[in-house]
């Protein structure tokens, strides 16, 4: 059984800085597409980033280019996300999520093409 959970969200400042993790366990992704959605109160799931586990090549939403980056750590089976320059508009719970078949490129940015998600990580701005 596949499992995705999120870790690392919080309330801070606008301008700061946050990392959130996704530790994955149940299976070993090869080809797989793994990303962060964020979903606001009273909005759409939002496409944030996603990378394909082999090969690391990554895509991203454009409200968070230049500013969001996702890695992973493949020793550890964990992604994460590197948030900086954090302003208001990032509140949202954030969900880690896993395709269960291989992914060509381009990568899915819809949610309805993941299979596996986590139980999602509060992240607040205040301004």
């Amino acid at each position: 059984q596949v499992q995705l959970v999120e870790s690392g969200g919080g309330l801070v400042q606008a301008g700061a800085s946050l990392r959130l993790s996704c530790a994955a366990s149940g299976r070993t992704f090869r080809r797989n597409a793994i990303a962060w959605f964020r979903q606001a109160p009273g909005k759409e799931r939002e496409f944030v980033a996603a990378m394909r586990w082999n090969d690391g090549i990554t895509t991203y939403g454009d409200s968070v280019k230049g500013r969001f980056t996702i890695s992973r750590d493949n020793a550890k089976n964990t992604v994460y996300l590197q948030m900086n320059s954090l302003n208001s508009d990032d509140t949202a719970v954030y969900y880690c999520a896993a395709t269960r078949r291989d992914s060509s490129w381009p990568l899915p940015t819809v949610p309805v093409l993941y299979e596996y998600w986590g139980q999602g990580a509060q992240v607040k701005v205040s301004s």
